[in-house]
C-alpha cells in the first residue's frame, strides 16, 4: 500500500463516518429514535477521526510536507467532508506521489531523528501497524473514559 492509497482510504472513511454521525443525529433528534444512533455513529467517527489525524501525520512526515501542511491536513477532519477535496488538492499538487521512504535518499533531512525513526518503523511494517493500532486505540480509550463533549446526559 502506497502513502497515496493509505491516506486516500482513511480520508474517504473519515467522510463516510461523518455521514454516519450526521445520520445518527437526525435519527436521534428529528426522528426521536433514542441515543443509540449517535452512540454508534459517534464511536465509528471518533475512531476514524483519530486514525485520519494519525495517518495525516505519518504520510505528511513520509512525504516531507511542511509542518503547516500536516497541521492543515489534520484540521480538515474537523469539517464534515473536507478530507475529500483536500485529498484531491494534494493529488493535484503531487503531494502524495512516491512510495514509503524506507531508505536514506541523500536529502538534507535524512539525518534528522524524526526521519531516522520513521525509516526504522517503515522497515518494520508489522511493528508500525501494531504501534498505529495501539496509539489510535489508546487515544480512543482515553476519550471514552473522559466522556463525550458536553458531558454525559
Amino acid at each position: 500500500m502506497t502513502p497515496r492509497t493509505f491516506y486516500r482510504s482513511i480520508a474517504i472513511a473519515e467522510a463516510v463516518t461523518w455521514t454516519l454521525l450526521i445520520t445518527g443525529m437526525i435519527m436521534k433528534y428529528a426522528l426521536k429514535m433514542g441515543d443509540w444512533p449517535v452512540t454508534l455513529g459517534g464511536f465509528a467517527h471518533g475512531l476514524v477521526f483519530i486514525s485520519y489525524v494519525t495517518t495525516a501525520v505519518l504520510v505528511g512526515l513520509n512525504q516531507r510536507w511542511p509542518t503547516k501542511l500536516i497541521v492543515g491536513a489534520a484540521a480538515t477532519a474537523f469539517v464534515p467532508y473536507l478530507t475529500i477535496p483536500f485529498d484531491r488538492w494534494l493529488e493535484r499538487k503531487e503531494r502524495l506521489d512516491g512510495g514509503w521512504r524506507t531508505t536514506s535518499t541523500g536529502h538534507a533531512r535524512d539525518g534528522h531523528w524524526v526521519d531516522v525513526v520513521l525509516r526504522w518503523m517503515l522497515n518494520r511494517p508489522v511493528l508500525l501497524s501494531v504501534v498505529f493500532v495501539v496509539f489510535v486505540g489508546g487515544i480512543m480509550a482515553t476519550m471514552l473514559f473522559v466522556g463525550p463533549p458536553g458531558g454525559r446526559a
